[in-house]
This record gives structure tokens, sequence and C-alpha cells, in this order.
């Protein structure tokens, strides 16, 4: 890919040393972003909760329902995309821009580079390698006792708990690894012409140098995200725009 920058927009740059405060900074900023603009967070934000309330019954309908365990703990991975239309709502009000909805759609798509589509291949892969690593351990603790995923109650006994407990551990880990490498590409990818594995390697050293605050901040998305989904996904209606704001801003401040 060219190495030009598109004019207006600044070069790939070294991360910023970032701090708590900026957390509480950015979270301010995330939820003034939501209200001066509602309507593209919970347009949004219903993509989300309908892909999530789809698995749900599809599952259920399939006589699984155990699996959407496994599938809702990967499921937060995918809400940095659902956010990149969020992310330039942002920028757009950062930038003075009109907020209309043309071109807020038309950034799902990056640069029209492929870039972006490239790192949701990469996710996705990761995706299905964390669903067969739970299909592994699920045989590594179920296997011999002839229950199934067909019940909800498998949970409960000895061999589930410690399935769950392995399971979330292989899974935090996993989530931790596309947490480094989308947090601050993804909305880099939207703002400068660099290739992902640019991209991708600036998120990552800018988690390296900022380890304990972004790790503290993987734990407050995780955290909301996980709460605003036990109501049958609708706290999602509020959070996921509040986030996906609030991650633009913690990029501008971590990349100058």
């Amino acid at each position: 890919m060219s190495d030009e920058i598109l004019p207006g927009t600044p070069p790939a740059a070294s991360p910023r040393t970032l701090s708590e405060a900026d957390l509480r900074a950015v979270l301010h900023q995330g939820w003034d972003d939501f209200r001066a603009a509602p309507a593209f967070g919970l347009f949004f934000a219903l993509v989300y909760v309908l892909g999530g309330l789809g698995l749900w019954f599809g599952l259920g309908a399939a006589g699984q329902p155990v699996w959407f365990i496994p599938i809702a703990a990967g499921f937060p991975l995918f809400a940095p995309f659902a956010a990149i239309g969020l992310y330039e709502v942002s920028r757009r009000r950062e930038a003075g821009e009109p907020l209309n909805w043309p071109p807020v759609l038309s950034a799902l798509k990056g640069r029209g580079d492929g870039q972006l589509a490239l790192i949701a291949v990469m996710v996705l892969i990761v995706f299905g390698f964390w669903i067969i690593l739970a299909r592994g351990i699920f045989a590594i603790f179920m296997a011999r006792t002839g229950i199934g995923f067909e019940t909800m109650g498998m949970l409960w006994s000895a061999g589930g708990v410690s399935m769950l407990l392995v399971g979330s551990i292989v899974g935090a880990l996993v989530a931790l690894f596309l947490f480094s490498v989308t947090v601050i590409s993804l909305p880099m990818l939207l703002e400068r012409e660099v290739d992902f594995v640019t991209a991708m390697i600036t998120s990552v050293e800018t988690v390296r140098l900022n380890l304990k605050v972004m790790l503290t901040w993987a734990a407050v998305i995780a955290g909301l995200l996980f709460v605003a989904m036990i109501p049958a996904f609708l706290g999602l209606f509020v959070v996921l725009p509040v986030l996906g704001h609030a991650t633009w801003h913690l990029y501008r401040r971590a990349i100058p």
C-alpha cells in the first residue's frame, strides 16, 4: 500500500502515556457524544442487539442453549466493529463537520482500501479458534459424564464449574489479545491512511506502554457490556454507544 498520506490526515505516530484520569474524561466525552447524537448510537446498538437476540433464539431452537455462553463470551469481540460508525460520529463532531447518515454509514468500509475488512477477517478467524477451544475444553471436562450441551443444568456439576473456570481464563486471554490489536487500530484506520499491520502494531504498543490503564479500560468495557447484556441486551442501547464514542476519544488522547 502507498505511504502517501491523504490531505488533512495525520500520519501514524507513537503513542502517548495515559492515566486513569483520561479514562474518566473519555467516558464523560462519550456520554456527551451520545447525548448530542443519540440516533446514531441507538441505531448501531440496535444492530448489535438484534445479532445477540438472533444467536440466543437460534441456539435455543437448535436445542443447544448452553452454546450461547461461549458465543456470548466472544460476542463483545465484535463490539468495536459495531462502534466504527460511532467513531465517525465522534470524529465529525470533533472536526465540526455535519452529522449525516451517508458519511457515517460509509465509514463502515473504512477508506475503501480493505484494511478494516482484513482486521475483521482476522477477528473472525480468532473467534472461530475460540469456539474450537471451547469445544476442546468441554470435551476435557464433560465428555466422560455423558452430559451434553442440551441442558443448562450441566453447568452446576463439578465438571461444569471446572469447565467454566478454565474456559473463562482461556477466553479472557483470547479477548485480551484481540483487545490489544483492535482498541487503537480500528479508529486509526478510520482517520489515517495506514495499513492494518501498522495500525495493529501501534495498538499493541499503546497497550504495552499503558498496560495498567489499558487493562483497566478493558475491564471497564467487559464489565459494562456484561451487565448491559443481562436484561435481554437492552442495556447495550446506552452502554455500547457511550463506550464506542469514549474509545474514539481514548484513541485521540493516546495517538497525537
